[in-house]
């Protein structure tokens, strides 16, 4: 089996960054949502990593829930959207943190606020680890953002290409002959 790092072309955000900037985030969040009961809503899969190292830094008391939504194949352009995983908890009349991994078109954030809004929550904010706003098709704004990245086609720390590259512990650009 080949190290998966030999197939990035450069690393754009280091484990230190991106450590460094999870804490500087919960804090943030911590501060917004003091003394509340706050339910953390994170998307299924390239969230992940995130997501766990957001919410091991907030001290506030909190729910966390999955909803699930696959928007790429085994390719980079977006396709239908698909709802793979609903709710469980109910959100109604509750503060909303929404986690996604990285903010690109807009397509799947649009859609997962709608279905939240459907539910009646007393607010949704959004979280999101990197935005890139060269492909934004959607004017989507997202609260707390970790990084703003150039249009290139970046894995790892739970982003993938075709499943693989989640386990990096950096976000890096993948060779473009990988998947061209």
């Amino acid at each position: 089996m080949s190290d998966p790092s030999a197939d990035i072309a450069k690393v754009l955000i280091s484990e230190e960054e991106i450590r460094r900037r999870v804490a500087e985030l919960a804090a943030q969040v911590q501060s917004d949502f003091a003394g509340r009961d706050l339910v953390v809503v994170g998307l299924l899969t390239g969230t992940l990593m995130f997501l766990a190292d957001l919410v091991r830094e907030i001290d506030l008391p909190l729910r966390l829930d999955f909803i699930g939504v696959s928007s790429y194949g085994d390719g980079t352009e977006s396709r239908e959207l698909v709802f793979t995983k609903e709710l469980k908890l109910d959100v109604a009349n509750r503060d909303v943190l929404l986690v996604d991994d990285i903010l690109d078109t807009g397509k799947t954030l649009r859609a997962v606020i709608n279905k939240l809004g459907g539910m009646t929550p007393r607010q949704v904010r959004t979280c999101v680890l990197l935005s890139k706003k060269a492909r934004r098709e959607y004017d989507i704004p997202a609260d707390y953002i970790g990084f703003e990245i150039p249009d290139e086609f970046v894995v790892g720390y739970g982003l993938d290409y075709a499943e693989k590259y989640r386990n990096l512990p950096h976000i890096g650009v993948l060779k473009p002959e990988l998947y061209s």
